[in-house]
C-alpha cells in the first residue's frame, strides 16, 4: 500500500516501550531495591555502549534491558511505599504540605488537591516526602492556597488501598503516585505563600472565568458552566446530569484540557501571530510561551502538559525545517513523560490520549488514504476540467472520509478504554464525536477570541464571542441529550477480570504497530485485524450490564 502516512520511523520507541514495561513490572511484582536496579542498569548501559562500537545487533538487547531496569527503579523512587501503613487504621495528623496541584471545588470554603508532605508531627515523621491527596475546610481569614504554597493542616490521614480498582478515585490517586489521603480536617495557616508566578496564574484563572461569563452568565448559567468546563477544565461547573449525559455519549473528553484544546488554541495563536508578520522563530517562541501560560493558568493538568509538549515538538520541526514526523514527536513526548513523570503512565488520561493518538497515526491516517484512493469522486474526470463545484464537492467528501477514518481509529481505542476506566461501552460515540469534535473546536476558538478580547479590554468582542459559543453549546447540549436517549447508544460494561482491559489495549495497539510496520499489506490488508481484536474482546472478555 502506498500512502503518505506510512514509512515514518520512531527509534525512540526502543527507549520508551522497555521503560514503560519496567514501570509495569515494578508495579506488579516485588523487585530488588532501586539502588540495585540502577546499578544493573548502569552495567547493561555500559555494555550497550561498548557493543555499539563493534556489534550493533548485540547492543540493542542491552539497551532494552537498561531501559527496563531504569523504569523499574524509577517506579520505586517515585512511589516509595511505607508497607507498615497498610495494616494501620486512619489517624489524626498535623502536617506541613507543599501544594503541587489544586482541584477546583464548588464549595468556596473547601480546598482539595495533591501535595507533598514536608514535615509531620511526632511520631509520624516517616511521612515526610510522601505525596498525599487532601480535602480540607479553610478557616475564616486564611487565604485559599495556590500551587507551590506551603500550608499547615490537621486532619485524618489514611493509606490508600494496596491495589485499588482502576475506575475508582483511589485508583486515580494511586496512578498519580499518591500513597495517602487526608480528609475531615482543616487548613490551619499558610506557612509560605505561593510563588509570584503561581499567584499570577491564579488571578488570571479568575479573570478568564469572569471573561467567559460576560454577557451570557445571567441569561444561560447552565451553558456558561459547560463553556467554562470546556475552556478552563473546571468540571465542577457541570451539573451531575450533564456529567452523566456526556459520559454516556462517550464525549466527556471535551472537558479535559488535552490535545483537542491545545491544538485549537495553538491554531488560534498561530493565526494571530501570522497577522503580526513576525519572524518565524519569534512566532515560535511567543506562541510556545503563550500556549504554556494557557496550560498553566488552567491548572497544568498532565494531559494538557503532554499535549503542549507534542505541539511544541511539531512546531519546532517546522521552525528548524526538519521533515515532519508526528510518530517520532509522539515517541519523544512519551519518553519525556516516562522520565520526568513516570507515574502518569498508569493514568487513564495517558493511556487514552496516547493510545488514541497512536491509533490515529498508525491506523486512522493510512485508512483515510486508502479510502481516498478507492472512493474519491470524479476519478474519471481530468482534474484540469473540474469546475468550482467539482472542487468543493470533492474537498467536502475528502474531509468526510478523513473524519470517518479518524473517528473509527479513535472509537476502536475508546471501546476498550471506556470500559476500562468508566465502566461504559458507547458504540454510538463514533457518530457523536463526528459532529461534536468540530463543534467543540469552534467553541474553544470562540473562547480563545473571548479571552484575548477580554485581556485587551475589548469587552464587546468578548460578549460577541461568548454569544457565538453559547449558540453552539446549546446545540451540543441538546444534541448529546437526544443522542443518549437512543436505544443502544451506551451500555454498562466491565472487564472480567479487570487486568484483561490492559491486555486488550496492548493487543489492539500491537496489531496497529504490526500493520503499520507491514504497510497494511499482505495478510493484514483490509485493516481487519484491529476490528477482530475489539470484537473478540467484547465477545469473550467483557461483562455487560
Amino acid at each position: 500500500m502506498t500512502s503518505r502516512s506510512l514509512g515514518h520511523r520512531a527509534p525512540l520507541l526502543w527507549l520508551v516501550l522497555p521503560m514503560i514495561a519496567g514501570l509495569v513490572l515494578a508495579r506488579l511484582f516485588a523487585l530488588p531495591p532501586p539502588g540495585w536496579l540502577l546499578a544493573l542498569a548502569s552495567a547493561t548501559g555500559l555494555a550497550a555502549l561498548l557493543a555499539s562500537r563493534t556489534n550493533r545487533a548485540a547492543a540493542v538487547p542491552c539497551l532494552v534491558v537498561t531501559m527496563l531496569l531504569t523504569g523499574a527503579a524509577s517506579y520505586a523512587l517515585h512511589r516509595p511505599v511505607i508497607a507498615d501503613w497498610y495494616a494501620l487504621p486512619p489517624r489524626e495528623a498535623r502536617l506541613s504540605l507543599q501544594v503541587d496541584r489544586l482541584f477546583p471545588q464548588a464549595e468556596g470554603r473547601r480546598v482539595a488537591g495533591l501535595a507533598t508532605i514536608r514535615t509531620a508531627n511526632d511520631p509520624l515523621q516517616e511521612l515526610a516526602g510522601q505525596r498525599v491527596y487532601f480535602s480540607l475546610n479553610t478557616r475564616a481569614g486564611v487565604p485559599s492556597p495556590v500551587r507551590s504554597a506551603v500550608i499547615s493542616a490537621v486532619g485524618i490521614i489514611a493509606a490508600l488501598p494496596r491495589d485499588p480498582p482502576a475506575t475508582s478515585f483511589d485508583g486515580y490517586l494511586a496512578n498519580a503516585g499518591i500513597n495517602f489521603r487526608m480528609s475531615r480536617g482543616r487548613v490551619l495557616a499558610e506557612e509560605r505563600p505561593g510563588s509570584a508566578y503561581h499567584r499570577f496564574c491564579a488571578r488570571q484563572a479568575q479573570r478568564f472565568t469572569a471573561i467567559l461569563g460576560a454577557g451570557i452568565e445571567a441569561k444561560r448559567p447552565g451553558l456558561v458552566g459547560v463553556y467554562r468546563a470546556m475552556l478552563l477544565g473546571e468540571q465542577h461547573e457541570l451539573s451531575d446530569e450533564q456529567k452523566t449525559v456526556f459520559r454516556q455519549s462517550g464525549t466527556m473528553h471535551v472537558f479535559s484540557i488535552s490535545g483537542l484544546h491545545i491544538a485549537a488554541i495553538a491554531g488560534g495563536l498561530y493565526a494571530l501571530l501570522l497577522l503580526l508578520r513576525l519572524p518565524r522563530i519569534l512566532q515560535f517562541v511567543i506562541g510556545c510561551v503563550a500556549l504554556w501560560l494557557y496550560v498553566d493558568i488552567t491548572g497544568a493538568a498532565p494531559s494538557a502538559v503532554r499535549a503542549f509538549v507534542m505541539v511544541a515538538l511539531v512546531q519546532a520541526s517546522l521552525v528548524l525545517c526538519v521533515p515532519r514526523n508526528p510518530l517520532s514527536a509522539l515517541a519523544a513526548s512519551a519518553l519525556l513523560v516516562a522520565v520526568f513523570a513516570p507515574m502518569q503512565v498508569f493514568s487513564s488520561s495517558f493511556q487514552m490520549s496516547y493510545g488514541i493518538v497512536l491509533a490515529l497515526l498508525l491506523f486512522g491516517l493510512p485508512l483515510a488514504d486508502q479510502l481516498h484512493a478507492r472512493l474519491a469522486w470524479f476519478q474519471d474526470l481530468p482534474r484540469a476540467t473540474w469546475r468550482w463545484h467539482h472542487r468543493a464537492r470533492a474537498a467536502g467528501w475528502h474531509a468526510t472520509l478523513t473524519a470517518v477514518a479518524i473517528g473509527i481509529a479513535a472509537s476502536l481505542v475508546s471501546a476498550v478504554t471506556g470500559i476500562m476506566f468508566f465502566g461504559l461501552f458507547t458504540p454510538g460515540s463514533l457518530l457523536a464525536n463526528l459532529w461534536l469534535i468540530p463543534a467543540a473546536s469552534a467553541v474553544i476558538l470562540a473562547g480563545f477570541v473571548s479571552m484575548v478580547c477580554g485581556v485587551l479590554g475589548f469587552t464587546t468582542g468578548s460578549v460577541l464571542a461568548n454569544h457565538a459559543a453559547a449558540l453552539l453549546l446549546w446545540g451540543i447540549d441538546a444534541g448529546v441529550e437526544a443522542f443518549v436517549s437512543l436505544p443502544g447508544a451506551w451500555f454498562n460494561a466491565s472487564f472480567r477480570p479487570p487486568w484483561l482491559g490492559g491486555c486488550a489495549l496492548a493487543a489492539l495497539l500491537g496489531t496497529m504497530v504490526s500493520g503499520y510496520a507491514g504497510r497494511w499489506a499482505g495478510w493484514q490488508r483490509g485493516f481487519w485485524l484491529p476490528f477482530a481484536v475489539v470484537a473478540a474482546t467484547l465477545a469473550f472478555a467483557v461483562r455487560f450490564g
